[in-house]
């Protein structure tokens, strides 16, 4: 793991979950961390206990679905530690209905932070990386984005574009970009909070939400897929827990 040590990394959706431990693991093998969500309290104290623990790490209030708050991220990054190697699109909601709920507000949200968030992601980092020709995006999906069933519809259709879009990504730039794709099975997280339907969330939580993946396992992806050196790009990690067999 020492090509992660110096390494300045930008995390959105770091408040909780998946990008709180990312933050945190990566925080321990010497990354200087830079973290972006709209919980601004929850942000404070994890920068302020990866400092205590001797981490560097900073924050920002950030919403993903505003072009020019994501491009201020960006460069809050590069103006506190002078430079930005990753880019982590982490946010992500996961509002689960079936399509004739009609839940269209709840598609627009899904499409606004899991598809545009990821492309203003990319958008406010990759002049940085273009400058200086290098960098790297980690594109965190689930496994929705190779798998549908009822209620995930338009939950993997999006998280179905964000795979095709790190694709299409990684193809079109310089040989010194690298992108990587992590598909996370069931995990330790908020996602299920958001799923408006009392009977729906309940059934999620039964059916999906068992045997979960602690969020560090996918930490430990991330790091993996970090710390490779320059000339190896990981181009996608698929993290289930072992019992989760069937999607």
């Amino acid at each position: 793991m020492e090509n992660i040590k110096g390494k300045v990394i930008a995390i959105t959706g770091a408040s909780s979950g998946i990008g709180e431990a990312i933050a945190r693991h990566l925080a321990t093998l010497g990354a200087k961390l830079v973290l972006g969500a709209r919980r601004v309290d929850k942000l404070e104290a994890i920068a302020a206990s990866i400092s205590s623990n001797g981490g560097e790490a900073v924050y920002k209030k950030l919403d993903v679905t505003d072009t020019e708050d994501v491009a201020a991220f960006a460069n809050y990054a590069t103006a506190q530690f002078g430079t930005l190697d990753v880019f982590v699109n982490n946010a992500g909601l996961m509002p689960l209905s079936m399509i004739n709920s009609y839940k269209i507000d709840e598609w627009h949200r899904m499409i606004d932070v899991n598809i545009k968030g990821v492309l203003h992601g990319i958008a406010a980092a990759l002049p940085i990386f273009e400058a200086k020709d290098s960098g790297q995006f980690v594109n965190i999906t689930s496994v929705a984005d190779r798998w549908v069933g009822p209620t995930s519809t338009v939950y993997s259709a999006t998280k179905f574009a964000v795979r095709a879009l790190s694709e299409g990504l990684r193809q079109e730039l310089s040989d010194n970009i690298r992108v990587t794709l992590v598909a996370p099975g069931a995990t330790e997280s908020e996602l299920a909070e958001s799923i408006s339907d009392p009977e729906l969330k309940q059934l999620a939580i039964e059916k999906f939400r068992t045997n979960l993946l602690p969020a560090a396992a996918i930490a430990r992806a991330v790091a993996y897929a970090v710390s490779q050196p320059a000339d190896v790009d990981v181009n996608e990690i698929v993290v289930r827990p072992t019992a989760q067999k069937s999607f």
